[in-house]
């Protein structure tokens, strides 16, 4: 996947790793970057520098989203690159059992980890099929793949994540449809503040979300399925599975270390 004269959709574009994102592939001549957010004149902020168009959007809301997705086909002619990346993030707070976020958490954090993706793919892929290409690029974390320590809703949702980029994976491929997943630790983004050590996702160090997205150009030029800006993470995905139990206990003991709260 080559960004060169692609239109491209980033949800969550205004800031962090989604602004990133949307200035690299203009960078790398994209022929139409559009910033998707919830906040819209930031959304048209960054889209003003970069020649795109802009839409405040939430997407937790399907008919909004699919309303966007028709609106860009219309001005461009189809959509080639289709990258989920709002996210949010909470913790389990007191009194920090894995149940202690309230409903309101899980739910929010399901609706725009988990069915956002699902809305976005719902609306993309009927041109993406008819047309015999496409890509989503779906934000997700290490938390997907390992945990978060501290926050069982955001770990619990990125998970459920993952599990929907490899359906997409699996089941549209031989359209000639691409996904990837993008799966970074810790990085400098009001996620964590921007002078924030990241907690126990920056163990391995905070990232800034240009190298984040230098990573992202990378993993979609080899097509590759999981995108990971931490390279350390690859090792831990093996050794969870090898050996389960030892990589639980290597967490329980990550926790205590880092100082998380317990019972």
């Amino acid at each position: 996947m080559d960004v060169a004269g692609k239109v491209i959709v980033v949800t969550g574009g205004a800031n962090g790793i989604g602004r990133a994102l949307c200035e690299r592939f203009h960078a790398g001549g994209a022929r139409k970057v559009v910033v998707a957010d919830l906040e819209e004149s930031n959304a048209q902020s960054v889209a003003l520098t970069l020649g795109g168009d802009a839409f405040g959007v939430d997407v937790r809301d399907e008919s909004a989203l699919a309303a966007m997705v028709a609106k860009v086909e219309a001005d461009h002619g189809g959509i080639d690159l289709f990258c989920s990346n709002a996210g949010i993030i909470a913790l389990d707070g007191e009194p920090w059992w894995a149940t202690s976020a309230a409903n309101e958490t899980w739910q929010a954090m399901w609706d725009i980890h988990v069915m956002s993706h699902v809305f976005a793919a719902r609306a993309c892929l009927p041109g993406m099929l008819a047309r015999g290409k496409g890509y989503f690029l779906n934000t997700v974390s290490a938390a997907g793949l390992l945990n978060q320590i501290g926050d069982a809703a955001y770990s619990t949702t990125k998970h459920a994540a993952i599990g929907f980029a490899e359906s997409l994976a699996i089941t549209h491929a031989d359209d000639g449809i691409g996904v990837s997943a993008l799966c970074p630790q810790a990085v400098a983004t009001r996620m964590i503040g921007d002078n924030g050590d990241g907690g126990t996702a920056g163990v391995d160090g905070v990232l800034t979300p240009e190298a984040v997205a230098d990573e992202v150009i990378k993993g979609l030029a080899e097509e590759r399925f999981l995108i990971l800006p931490h390279e350390e993470v690859e090792a831990y995905r093996q050794n969870k599975a090898r050996d389960y139990d030892r990589w639980l206990g290597g967490m329980r003991k990550l926790r205590r270390n880092m100082g998380v709260p317990t019972v």
